[in-house]
């Protein structure tokens, strides 16, 4: 879908690499710009004691597939002008790089929009091109998860505030980084006239929240995250199987739309008439002993009996899986998200996760392997009509990296 694109991307770690993936992955040709030591991503199982030996390296992969690969050291003059270069006839540029670096190489969007006019500049940072902080590094878990109040929002009262799992927040920015990058080509085929596209996991981290903010900006206070026999909707909740498993319930409009179905489901149709159950307002006055009372009953069954009453009853309902159950479940598998994928560093291929988006009868997922360190240093750097020699040579001069072998 979109052959033709050309993009290149100066960035390390996750967020605009995999945003980068995803542009690949739809069709687009991806020059990844790296450092002569790489990307730290390269070196993510570094240091990890294990007996078992590792063989390729799937978080690298899953957000560099199909990428051609070139080091250079954009510190130098000469490194910086290679990338100018490249731009010249590029469509978009995509860097997480901090902005005063970027001006300190000419990289900045001021410099490179008057080399290509045309030019879709995305910068992805921590905390965006403006305000004090736009030179501060960030991750996903500092920027979007902390600064964002989202770690604060989802920790309950007397405990700890929780990690966020492996560069999840880094991929949902990548998402809105995506959109915001194809949304500024739309213009340009309008305009003729490029742009520069800002996305920051801070920002990111906030809308992720934005129900919940809305309610902050508007009213000046949100309800806290509650255990499960304090929550303001009791029916919206989790629930333990007899064998152990845990499922969750969401009810459709504060639970009473709800109720008749669930108490069905549950043999416990009496309810009804019980002013303590009938009613969400009741419900959230009779917290603990409603959420006893619906322990009691979802114990008395398996998680596929409650998957036969649930689903009897139209239900929005959820088992909650581990990930091993989520990489066999056949609803998963058809839905797209997952892919197989090579890597250079394995004999046979091997399955790991889509784009988040399924376009029917187009290309839309892995173009092949995440790229060696430099390993397309010759070709990108011959087609800018450089020569062999001049490439070695600044390959000696420490300006531009060695391919990997």
């Amino acid at each position: 879908m979109l052959e033709g694109l050309k993009v290149i991307e100066m960035a390390t770690y996750v967020a605009a690499p995999a945003a980068g993936a995803m542009l690949r992955d739809w069709g687009a040709d991806v020059t990844k710009v790296e450092p002569l030591n790489g990307c730290p991503m390269r070196r993510f199982f570094e240091g990890m004691k294990s007996n078992i030996p590792i063989e390729g390296n799937p978080i690298f992969t899953l957000d560099n597939r199909g990428k051609k690969g070139v080091t250079i050291n954009t510190s130098d003059e000469k490194g910086a002008e290679i990338v100018r270069e490249m731009i010249k006839n590029a469509d978009v540029f995509l860097t997480n790089v901090r902005p005063q670096s970027l001006e300190s190489a000419k990289l900045d969007y001021e410099s490179l929009s008057k080399i290509n006019p045309k030019l879709v500049y995305c910068s992805l940072t921590g905390y965006g091109l403006d305000g004090d902080d736009k030179n501060k590094p960030g991750f996903d878990i500092a920027a979007y998860w902390s600064r964002s109040g989202m770690a604060h929002l989802t920790q309950r009262k007397g405990e700890e505030p929780l990690p966020i799992r492996t560069a999840s927040g880094d991929h949902i920015t990548a998402i809105s980084t995506v959109s915001g990058i194809l949304a500024a080509l739309y213009e340009r085929d309008r305009t003729g006239n490029g742009k520069l596209v800002e996305t920051s996991l801070v920002r990111t981290g906030i809308y992720s929240i934005s129900s919940d903010m809305a309610l902050q900006l508007k009213f000046g206070r949100v309800p806290s995250t509650k255990k499960r026999e304090e929550q303001i909707n009791p029916l919206f909740n989790f629930f333990k199987t007899k064998d152990d498993r845990w499922i969750c319930l969401s009810p459709r409009a504060g639970g009473d739309y709800d109720l008749p179905k669930v108490v069905r489901a549950i043999g416990k149709e009496e309810w009804l008439e019980n002013d303590k159950f009938n009613t969400n307002q009741g419900r959230r006055e009779n917290a603990n002993e409603f959420v006893n009372e619906m322990d009691k009953a979802f114990s008395q069954f398996t998680m596929k009996e409650w998957e036969e009453k649930l689903d009897a009853q139209d239900l929005v309902w959820s088992p909650v899986q581990n990930l091993k159950e989520v990489s066999i479940d056949p609803q998963a598998i058809a839905s797209g998200a997952f892919s197989e994928v090579e890597d250079q560093e394995c004999e046979e291929n091997y399955t790991t996760v889509s784009s988040p988006v399924k376009f029917h009868d187009s290309s839309d997922g892995p173009k092949g392997p995440a790229p060696k360190l430099g390993q397309d240093n010759f070709s990108v750097l011959k087609d800018l009509g450089i020569k062999d020699t001049e490439i070695q040579s600044l390959i000696d001069e420490g300006i531009v990296g060695k391919p990997s072998n």
